[in-house]
């Protein structure tokens, strides 16, 4: 089976794996965002940071809005995190993230541990 999105998946992992070489794990979140914005620009990669999509609830748009971490090549959503492991409801967030931006592919990488940890989620 094809890997969606495989060139853009490498790329994207690999600018993680290079933000996570430089700064070790261990910081805060927003550090790594920090980093990895400045990564995308000068690797011409396009990316929002924050991206805010609207709730759609029945007949209404709901108040509150979600932000993902960053979507990079219009469609890929990229949750950062520094936590102890990713769990499962870091995976449900992301596919809800994903739903929410009626993407395909997301993708959760932790800058917590020795290595980074990363994972493909695909709706």
């Amino acid at each position: 089976m094809e890997l969606i999105q495989k060139e853009e998946y490498y790329k994207i992992v690999g600018i993680c794996m290079e933000v996570h070489r430089e700064l070790g794990g261990g910081l805060l979140e927003v550090v790594y965002k920090d980093a990895l914005e400045y990564e995308f620009r000068k690797n011409n990669i396009p990316f929002e940071r924050e991206k805010e999509y609207l709730i759609q609830y029945k007949d209404i748009v709901l108040p509150h809005k979600f932000y993902a971490d960053f979507v990079v090549y219009d469609d890929i959503i990229l949750e950062v995190k520094s936590v102890t492991d990713i769990v499962n409801a870091h995976i449900a967030q992301t596919l809800n993230y994903i739903r929410l931006a009626y993407g395909r592919i997301g993708i959760i990488v932790n800058f917590n541990g020795k290595s980074l940890q990363h994972k493909r989620i695909i709706r």
